[in-house]
């Protein structure tokens, strides 16, 4: 039974990131509103509005028809133009800042239920439009759903002045680093919460017992509490082999246990508790902001766009990602109520992290004196900080202080560019401890 409501998540979860997926429940309730509605009306419902409280009901025919037919005309068109706006605004945040940005612009919650405003007002308009059939040599009009017809029609109204407005926020790239930077700060503030101030040690666990992933696609997340139930419940130790956020392949080991297990379904069932998925969201793993934000600075800074005020930006939050980061631990671990490590989680560490986003920006920046120096300003804040974990954490930023100053010094001719980078340079060996002294 868990098993099968493993799935059940696992499906739902991204269902729901899917840009139909709340048009189509809305679009579904405005369709069972208007059946109910003729339901309604049939029993007598406008009949006794007309002489109870009339203002309540339309009362004429061509008035209803007239209404509903330009309801009808008018929703399309708001429909196709915002529909229009979507795709330009997935266009240009793929072309001006990056691809991966796509997943979570898609899954705006805000602009799927404006949309399913949209489409659910027009279907509740045709079936009441529909629902004015003659009888005899009169009309059966449904007065109070024409009536709850307009109000849903303003309610779009202010749906399409609210969209206008949001799609005009949401496609500015300092929203959009903002809206990924809090994100991933939320996520990241969650994982230093849980964790516990404990020495644990798995040892080696390479002649762990092994269970292959039976599907493709990145390893998005891991109902750790469900899965725990099961580690406690069989007196197992668990690691979760591949670093979340990573593309697993089939056939590659990414459970690993210390225990007996003799049954296959209960295998089966501990890997039920692993949703794969071929996007990647930041709600589920913090390092694809690190990403993200990396990837719209590299953009800034291509020939073709040429802006190193959205880069500078850009290192900015990069920067107080990365102090935030420096809080949290390399190894994470998945405790029960008596502060028991039942489940072992591979992370990215700090050094792995740091490299990759300087590299990059190393590559492609290192000819922009501008954005070396503010480089070398976002390293000297994160080596200064009272916030470092460890002292490996300084470690790695001295080592990518002095990446930089090659790649920089290499890439820098003229004489008023070099002073700035030796200032630097000199600045940071002054500040820090004789053992961190940068190699001249």
């Amino acid at each position: 039974m868990k098993r099968y409501l493993y799935i059940v998540l696992k499906y739902f979860t991204n269902l729901e990131s899917n840009i139909a997926f709340y048009p189509s429940l809305i679009s579904l309730f405005g369709l069972v509103f208007a059946f109910f509605m003729i339901v309604m009306e049939s029993l007598g419902a406008s009949r006794y509005l007309v002489e109870h409280a009339p203002v309540l009901v339309v009362n004429n025919v061509e008035t209803a028809r007239s209404l509903l037919t330009t309801f009808i005309a008018g929703l399309i068109s708001i429909m196709v133009f915002s529909f229009s706006l979507v795709m330009i605004l997935l266009n240009q945040a793929s072309s001006n800042f990056s691809p991966r940005l796509l997943p979570g612009l898609i899954s705006n919650r805000r602009h799927q239920i404006i949309l399913g405003i949209y489409n659910g007002t027009l279907l509740y308009s045709i079936f009441t439009l529909v629902s004015i059939v003659p009888t005899g040599d009169k009309y059966q009009l449904p007065g109070f759903s024409v009536l709850l017809s307009i109000i849903f029609m303003t309610l779009s109204l202010g749906a399409f002045i609210y969209f206008i407005h949001s799609i005009s926020q949401e496609i500015q790239v300092n929203t959009i680093m903002d809206k990924i930077f809090k994100t991933s700060k939320g996520r990241l503030d969650k994982l230093i919460e849980a964790e516990k101030e404990l020495d644990i040690d798995f040892g080696d666990t390479s002649d762990w017992k092994e269970i292959m992933a039976d599907d493709t696609g990145y390893l998005q997340d891991v109902s750790l509490k469900s899965l725990a139930e099961i580690v406690k419940e069989h007196n197992l130790r668990v690691e979760i082999v591949p670093i979340k956020g990573a593309y697993v392949l089939r056939g590659i080991p990414v459970i690993r246990y210390k225990g007996e297990i003799n049954d296959d379904e209960l295998e089966k069932e501990m890997l039920d508790t692993i949703t794969f998925s071929k996007d990647e969201l930041i709600e589920d793993n913090y390092v694809l902001a690190f990403k993200q934000i990396t990837e719209i600075a590299l953009k800034a800074m291509s020939p073709g766009i040429n802006d190193p005020g959205t880069c500078i930006n850009a290192i900015d939050y990069l920067t107080e990602l990365f102090a935030l980061r420096m809080k949290k631990k390399d190894v994470s671990y998945y405790f029960n109520e008596d502060d028991e490590a039942l489940i072992f989680i591979k992370t990215v560490s700090f050094k792995q992290l740091l490299y990759n986003v300087m590299a990059s920006l190393r590559t492609y920046c290192k000819h922009d004196i501008i954005i070396v120096q503010k480089l070398f300003i976002m390293l000297q804040y994160l080596l200064q900080s009272r916030e470092v974990l460890k002292e490996s954490y300084k470690e790695s930023i001295i080592a990518e202080i002095q990446n930089l100053k090659t790649d920089a010094l290499k890439n820098h001719d003229n004489e008023a560019d070099l002073e700035v980078i030796h200032n630097y340079i000199n600045n940071l060996e002054r500040r820090n401890p004789s053992e961190y002294e940068f190699e001249s």
